[in-house]
């Protein structure tokens, strides 16, 4: 039995998407980082940076492996399985090369827009342009890989899955998928996948209240360590 940590921000939905492709046996545990729940010390164990999602797979010889960051969750159920990461060493690293380009540079790039363009508690135009900006390069680099290729490395894989719950809000990153023809082919494409319709069914963003905010945003080494002393206390 595998657990995944999970609440359905883009990072929880690419571990969902790819074990429902996987059709392998798992659980949802919920963490709710709208409400602090990253904080807990259970869940600091398993995910030191307080982010989601982790996963535990309990079926390893020699004990259950512990996970955290989505890019490692993926490759981890790629190589499990044999399944959406080739053997051959040219395929292997198109693959590993996407992964890596979103988890280095489309995920970060677009959660700065996300926080600046909806979350902010005070408007910065520096901050606005910078991120919209930098996610429409993005999306260009996108658009000329899929301009010839069917996925972004050939065959569908989990570069796929890392980057397609990225492109989901593209509205909310002030992107227009029209100015990208053969990015909304591949979104389209993707998104009627059984798998992925699946797992976007396992939950749905909150939208950040007051009080998400406090567990959301400013976080500092300090207030990380005083959740989980508190949390520790009220167990």
């Amino acid at each position: 039995m595998i657990d995944l940590y999970f609440y359905p921000s883009p990072n929880g939905i690419k571990a969902g998407i790819m074990l429902e492709e996987c059709g392998l046996e798992y659980r949802v545990v919920p963490v709710d980082i709208t409400r602090g729940d990253q904080f807990d010390p259970a869940f600091l164990e398993l995910s030191p940076s307080n982010k989601i999602p982790a996963l535990v797979d309990h079926a390893v010889a020699g004990g259950p492996l512990e996970l955290f960051e989505s890019g490692a969750i993926l490759l981890y159920l790629a190589e499990k399985t044999g399944r959406f990461l080739p053997a051959e060493i040219h395929g292997r690293y198109a693959v590993l090369k996407w992964l890596f380009w979103q988890v280095g540079g489309l995920g970060p790039m677009a959660g700065q827009a996300h926080h600046f363009r909806a979350f902010a508690t005070e408007q910065v135009p520096y901050g606005i342009r910078r991120y919209t900006d930098e996610c429409n390069r993005l999306y260009g680099v996108m658009n000329r890989a899929l301009e010839s290729h069917e996925y972004l490395a050939g065959d569908y894989s989990i570069a796929d899955m890392a980057a397609w719950p990225w492109v989901q809000p593209h509205e909310r990153q002030g992107q227009r998928l029209e100015d990208f023809p053969a990015l909304r082919r591949w979104f389209e494409a993707v998104g009627a996948r059984p798998a992925v319709t699946r797992a976007l069914a396992l939950g749905h963003e909150r939208h950040a209240d007051r009080e998400a905010y406090r567990y959301l945003y400013g976080q500092t080494a300090g207030s990380v360590e005083a959740e989980r002393r508190e949390r520790g206390a009220n167990r």
